[in-house]
């Protein structure tokens, strides 16, 4: 089976999970499981690879989504302790006596977190940062929580281009330069970023405001909406409230987060030793309570890990190279040796690149920058930067065009749309965490993260960085 073939099935594949996910025929975890399955199987039959190396590639998928899995489950157990607690309670308190009802104010402070909060480019903590802490002012004031996320990840996105964020570094390692030095050429996009990223949260509250958002806002429940009722809005007079503990759970919450940006333990941890402190400190020495309280969130944690879970099959089908011996080669491995099979998704980035029309090869920088948010919806970032990027430099020399400026097409314009992409584990925490599936999110954020990055790209090439 040639590598056009299996391109093309990978294509074919993410169209069909798309599409699957948009009309709402099955839940996420099942069409990342059911549609890569079909697929291996294809390549099985065709003499692609064994079963025996399908069963290796799955299992590197779970180890690319198993930390993911855990920091999910505890993050959602402890902040669901914290809501009962009723710490958010005061925090939204006084957040609302900041704002009032302040629609767009609401969603520009979303904007300030989301920029402050992913100064350590972890997209897992920035969610775990920004949705717990604005959701419940989201419900309360009427506003859609898709909007709540557009406004991250956007942020996110712009934080994202930081010389320690993933996405730099990768493409500076194909480049063979530092991470500062690419930093340094990207930064004035950066700082237009930020300054859009911030336009964009004050045009989506006008929005908000002219939908009748607000304290006193009565809205019908509509599609990717949450449904705002007095029992979602928690109180300090149940059973679980503890507001005498409330300065505790605010000096433990700041630990566990300093812990995630101290960046020296896995992230997940400091969520399991949070919630253990939580639970005996908050609810005593009581197995029955700490039962009950466990018991109350577990409905979304399984919902989530199983989505995670699925995530992993689809990690593993479309990413996983092979050597000649039938190991899995990581997609962080930017040459093949010659005689290794390559993933579904290199075998895609090299069907793109054949196809981009001559005509076009020495715009190939506002080409690749133009196509990078529906690319980020097929590619996990590894693929993208380690199995696209030297591709279309290839092409790109073949051209006459710098590799520079081609990867800065790919990081400023990829990294808008890095947190809608259900190949980063990060989204699918972010829309758990935030109650909304992840066909809502990519609805509702897709063309403004498209049109975010092209502006992006035009302020790259005023300021000369990217040639037109």
């Amino acid at each position: 089976m040639s590598n056009t073939i299996v391109g093309i099935l990978g294509l074919v594949t993410i169209i069909a999970i798309v599409v699957t996910l948009f009309r709402s025929k099955t839940q996420p975890a099942i069409a990342f499981i059911v549609w890569p399955t079909i697929l291996a199987l294809v390549m099985i039959i065709g003499g692609r690879f064994t079963f025996d190396n399908l069963a290796a590639m799955i299992k590197a998928g779970f180890n690319s989504t198993g930390p993911t899995a855990a920091l999910f489950v505890f993050s959602v157990l402890y902040f669901g302790i914290m809501t009962d607690a009723g710490m958010f309670d005061v925090i939204i308190g006084k957040l609302m006596t900041f704002v009032g009802d302040n629609v767009i104010g609401v969603c520009i402070v979303t904007c300030i977190i989301a920029l402050v909060g992913h100064l350590d480019g972890g997209g897992a903590s920035t969610f775990c940062i920004v949705v717990p802490a604005m959701l419940p002012v989201y419900k309360r004031m009427h506003m859609r929580t898709t909007s709540l996320l557009r406004i991250a990840v956007l942020a996110m996105g712009v934080l994202n281009l930081m010389p320690w964020a993933g996405p730099t570094m990768r493409a500076a390692s194909v480049l063979g330069i530092e991470a500062g030095s690419l930093w340094q050429t990207i930064l004035p996009i950066q700082i237009f970023g930020i300054v859009l990223a911030l336009a964009h949260a004050y045009l989506t509250g006008l929005q908000e405001k002219k939908r009748g958002a607000g304290l006193t806002g009565k809205l019908a429940e509509t599609e990717g909406e949450v449904k705002v009722e007095e029992s979602t809005v928690a109180t300090t007079d149940n059973e679980l409230a503890r507001p005498k503990l409330f300065v505790f759970n605010i000096i433990l919450t700041i630990a566990i987060i300093a812990m995630l940006i101290w960046d020296v333990f896995p992230s997940y941890y400091p969520f399991m030793i949070g919630v253990a402190i939580a639970l005996f400190v908050n609810y005593g020495f009581t197995a029955a309570m700490h039962k009950k309280i466990i018991n109350l969130h577990a409905g979304p944690a399984l919902m989530m890990c199983s989505t995670l879970m699925g995530a992993a099959v689809l990690m593993g089908v479309l990413t996983s190279s092979l050597g000649a011996d039938g190991a899995v080669i990581s997609a962080k491995t930017m040459e093949l040796p010659a005689d290794a099979i390559p993933s579904v998704v290199r075998c895609l980035a090299g069907l793109v690149s054949s196809i981009l029309p001559h005509a076009l090869g020495r715009h190939l920088p506002m080409v690749i920058g133009i196509l990078s948010v529906p690319l980020a919806l097929a590619f996990d970032t590894d693929s993208y930067f380690y199995g696209m990027l030297p591709v279309v430099i290839g092409i790109g020399q073949a051209f006459g065009v710098d590799a520079l400026p081609i990867a800065v097409a790919m990081v400023v314009c990829r990294n808008c749309a890095t947190f809608i992409s259900p190949m980063v584990p990060a989204t699918l925490l972010g829309t758990g965490l935030a109650e909304v599936d992840i066909k809502d999110h990519i609805k509702a954020s897709f063309f403004y993260v498209w049109g975010f990055s092209i502006l992006c790209m035009i302020a790259a090439a005023i300021f000369g960085i990217m040639p037109l």
